[in-house]
């Protein structure tokens, strides 16, 4: 960030975002850390979760890591038994990433806690105005991508 203030000493909304996002990251963090698994696992975990079959490189982009930790990333929850590799059928080359039974298991365990931090971060707006903070953020998403 190349600065705090946005003006009239306000937080510049680049500053309010990344600082949002630290405090996600850190609550998620402590969350998912005692079933073993760190933020970025989990989030390539629910990406799994939601379209599985991914290539590495698919799922890196999905989950805003580089291919390089993907890489690492993929290696470690093999490990777990949490995601498995397959041949793809259509390119016998590409080897597809998928969620596992224990993959999924382990995301049953944390949805609970994940929607309560979820709902925390969320619990002073009213239904309209969470709607309009989606909304806002899939725009701001959208223009600068």
């Amino acid at each position: 960030m190349t600065g705090q203030d946005g003006g009239a000493g306000a937080p510049s909304l680049l500053y309010m975002v990344k600082r949002l996002e630290l405090a996600v990251r850190a609550n998620l963090d402590d969350l998912v850390r005692p079933a073993g698994v760190t933020a970025l696992q989990y989030t390539a975990l629910t990406v799994l979760e939601r379209h599985g079959g991914r290539s590495a490189a698919q799922l890196a982009r999905d989950s805003f890591v580089t291919a390089q930790s993907m890489a690492d990333m993929v290696r470690a929850l093999e490990r777990r038994g949490l995601i498995r590799r397959e041949r793809n059928p259509a390119s016998r080359r590409e080897l597809l990433i998928h969620l596992t039974d224990a993959g999924r298991a382990l995301l049953g365990d944390l949805a609970g806690p994940v929607r309560d931090l979820e709902e925390r971060m969320i619990e002073h707006l009213t239904a309209r105005q969470e709607e309009q903070f989606r909304r806002a953020l899939a725009s701001a998403w959208r223009a600068l991508s």
